[in-house]
């Protein structure tokens, strides 16, 4: 049992690890073609914050290891396979609540690491990216990457969707994770000014925060931005 339950441990680090190099790879190729001498003078910096993210991905593959053998071995968790295993109008649902839900959940976690004592300890190792690279999404001291890595492993016990949605949301999270950080707007500005983009999180909201710290907590969504007053707009710089 053991035996198997480190191989899922390992497996589940090793794709973390992958997902992380190839898509903070590609956008930071992105942006070495869109912003030419964005990375000069941050060599030092990036290799960092890829030894940081590292760590990171044996943080999150850790749980998401053992929380993947119980649904195999023992049918741990509410994900389900079968595609009439619940309503079809739920099945785009599941997604959406589980973005809210990590949005909501970071949100508070990530405002209350902003207090100093909290900063100093966790917080920092983040924000030593300045500018921040696509290279930084994952850039966390241990104690911030368990807050995040405990996130999906217990919403998969609460809260049912299946296989197909969850992979979606982690797409989500990949590519919000690491285009947040490109210094940047990939993003069309017709949707970045628009009602809609108005509740989103990209770029240009997120590098605000990494400008002046005390704003702009959100994750996806600007909704407990506006509702708690830390929504400072989008950043002039991108």
């Amino acid at each position: 049992m053991w035996t198997a339950i480190i191989f899922s441990a390992l497996a589940m680090t090793a794709i973390v690890a992958a997902r992380y190099l190839a898509s903070s790879g590609v956008f930071a190729l992105a942006t070495s073609l869109r912003l030419p001498g964005y990375h000069a003078r941050l060599g030092r910096q990036i290799r960092r914050e890829i030894g940081w993210s590292l760590a990171s991905a044996a943080i999150y593959g850790i749980p998401a290891g053992v929380v993947a053998w119980g649904w195999q071995e023992h049918g741990w968790t509410r994900l389900y396979t079968e595609w009439d295993a619940m309503p079809l109008w739920y099945l785009p649902l599941a997604p959406l609540l589980y973005l809210f839900l990590h949005d909501a959940w970071f949100y508070w976690t990530h405002r209350l690491m902003h207090r100093p004592k909290w900063f100093r300890a966790m917080h920092a190792v983040h924000h030593a990216s300045r500018p921040p690279t696509a290279w930084a999404a994952m850039s966390f001291h241990p104690w911030e990457a368990i807050t995040g890595a405990i996130v999906i492993p217990l919403l998969v016990f609460l809260v049912p969707i299946h296989v197909a949605m969850l992979g979606l949301v982690l797409l989500v999270m990949t590519v919000m994770g690491v285009t947040n950080h490109m210094g940047w707007e990939m993003f069309p500005r017709t949707l970045v000014h628009s009602r809609l983009g108005g509740w989103l999180i990209t770029a240009s909201h997120h590098q605000r925060h990494h400008e002046e710290y005390k704003c702009n907590y959100g994750l996806y969504f600007r909704f407990w931005d506006r509702l708690c007053g830390t929504d400072k707009g989008l950043s002039a710089n991108i």
